[in-house]
């Protein structure tokens, strides 16, 4: 049976890999706009992806979720962080902050602050 925190997991997992991975012109254009090196893009993007890689294994071995949820959370506010230095658009900003707040639930619920 799939639970919130599995859907919250697997959310959140696939959807930094499908950007990473399918959507990458978009990171190449945001990483400018930013004005950050390739090379921080590159590190940022093979943090991003191995964290959702452990936190979709966390859904069958839950000893993996707080860590990675704790560093998607923080990776998703600076995200935010960078948004709004560029003054984006809420439409821009919209997808790292519902990561954030799912980062978020996942670690309040594994921390049991949350009971589902």
């Amino acid at each position: 049976m799939l639970t919130f925190l599995s859907a919250a997991q697997l959310l959140v997992g696939l959807s930094v890999a499908f950007v990473w991975i399918f959507r990458f012109d978009n990171i190449i254009r945001d990483f400018k706009q930013f004005g950050l090196s390739d090379l921080t893009r590159s590190a940022v993007g093979a943090s991003k992806i191995a964290i959702a890689t452990l936190l979709v294994a966390g859904i069958w071995f839950p000893s993996l979720i707080l860590i990675p949820a704790v560093l998607m959370g923080l990776f998703m506010l600076v995200a935010q962080y960078f948004h709004n230095k560029i003054n984006n658009p809420m439409i821009k900003r919209l997808p790292s902050l519902v990561l954030f707040l799912l980062s978020l639930f996942i670690v309040l619920v594994s921390l049991n602050y949350i009971s589902i």
